[in-house]
């Protein structure tokens, strides 16, 4: 504890400066690499369970204070300990200890004072100041007051369902890789394991509890990989058929081209702007016995990569502002400005854009994004039909909607698709 609260505080400094929590995190594995596997849990529970509660922890923070920290540092220090204090089952006083002998680690003894006080003084109030923090929606829902406002505006029967499941511990869900095997023999394999389990949707298992990939039976030699239940629906909505030409524009980290591969043989472009993420997407597709062409390039600019040679089938996992997604990334929530889904929306508009000059007539182009938010799915297909008049929207495969809202659950995300036809 003593070594990896002051990496947690840090960790949550940097999310607030500006930086991905996931990459903040590898890069304190890579400088402490002989954290022991408890340790480095302990540090992602750390600063994931901040970054969850953060809007009822600002909240108490802010009331327990008698003017606003200058100090980033003591501010995330104590952001950390609160969540331990109000919602794990450390022991109290070890928490407020570990506290304070952590402003000595990150230089700043002058507030061990401070840290005790305002972390002592949590605990004789406790009740009443999570009774407090939750009479403000951001404290309540743990979410920037213009996410909620947005949500409660779209999804008038479904708001608080939504914001209470970004707040949630994300399923961990498989898929069966159906060139090596069935999900009724993994599910048996899981159980010889002594690993809880279900089958969900056509090649998924839903986990009872989350599991490190080296426990998983098979996971190195490409049996299943891990990917999201509403993910695992694009590459069955994509109809791809043998011997098809197919590219799956932004591919990374490439769940979504692997499961494509293992459902026919198609000639796959896997195309990503990112070289280091490409590089991820080369080492899952090794993992699972796969090929794809992979090449680095920006989705709206094809005169980088596309060699004129049409495409029958287009993946267009567009950016967007990952609003489905929080759950298994609660830096975004705090991250986002309500500005960025416009300039998100803008950048997929371009995306779609050029990629359909890469269809040919008669070809399907699927549109995904791990979104909630109107602007980048409902009204950024109806704003690309009205440009363009060789289109037409088709229903989605076994089912009857023209596309699909998924909202967060207990078996996947929130995902939109769209499939649309070049006429």
């Amino acid at each position: 504890m003593r070594d990896v609260q002051p990496l947690a505080s840090t960790a949550i400094a940097q999310v607030f400066a500006g930086r991905n929590l996931n990459q903040v995190l590898q890069a304190t594995f890579e400088r402490n690499a002989k954290m022991t596997p408890q340790q480095r849990a302990m540090l992602q529970d750390l600063s994931y369970g901040t970054l969850r509660h953060y809007g009822p922890l600002q909240a108490i923070l802010a009331r327990l204070l008698q003017k606003p920290l200058q100090d980033e540092s003591i501010r995330c220090l104590l952001l950390v300990a609160l969540y331990q204090l109000a919602y794990t089952q450390i022991q109290p006083h070890a928490a407020v200890d570990h506290a304070v002998k952590t402003t000595q680690v990150l230089r700043k003894t002058s507030a061990k004072g401070l840290v005790n006080a305002v972390l002592r003084n949590f605990l004789r109030q406790r009740e009443r100041l999570l009774s407090d923090a939750a009479s403000s929606d951001e404290g309540r829902f743990s979410h920037p007051q213009w996410w909620i406002d947005k949500l409660r505006r779209e999804y008038p029967q479904a708001w608080e369902q939504i914001l209470a499941a970004g707040n949630q511990h994300p399923p961990m869900i498989l898929r069966v890789n159906r060139r090596k095997g069935s999900v009724e023999a993994y599910l048996q394999q899981l159980a010889e394991a002594g690993i809880a389990a279900r089958a969900v949707g056509a090649s998924g298992i839903l986990l009872e509890r989350p599991q490190a990939v080296d426990k998983l039976p098979g996971f190195s030699q490409g049996l299943v990989s891990v990917q999201d239940g509403g993910a695992q629906l694009a590459a069955s909505l994509l109809d791809v058929k043998d011997g098809m030409r197919v590219l799956d524009a932004c591919a990374a980290p490439g769940g979504k081209t692997a499961h494509l591969l293992e459902l026919a043989d198609v000639e796959l472009v896997a195309l990503d702007h990112d070289t280091r993420r490409l590089q991820k997407v080369e080492q899952n597709l090794v993992r699972l016995g796969l090929h794809a062409k992979c090449v680095a390039g920006d989705a709206s600019q094809p005169s980088q990569w596309w060699n004129g040679q049409t495409f029958q089938r287009i993946l267009a996992d567009v950016p967007c502002s990952a609003s489905g997604v929080v759950r298994r990334h609660p830096d975004i929530k705090w991250l986002r400005r309500e500005g960025d889904i416009a300039q998100f929306a803008g950048q997929q508009a371009l995306i779609l854009d050029a990629l359909w000059h890469c269809l040919e007539q008669g070809g399907k182009l699927l549109y995904v994004t791990c979104s909630v938010f109107a602007e980048e799915n409902q009204q950024q297909i109806q704003a690309f039909m009205a440009r363009h008049t060789d289109v037409r929207r088709l229903s989605l495969p076994d089912r009857v909607e023209q596309d699909l809202q998924l909202l967060p659950d207990r078996e996947h995300d929130g995902f939109y698709y769209a499939l649309l036809a070049k006429i």
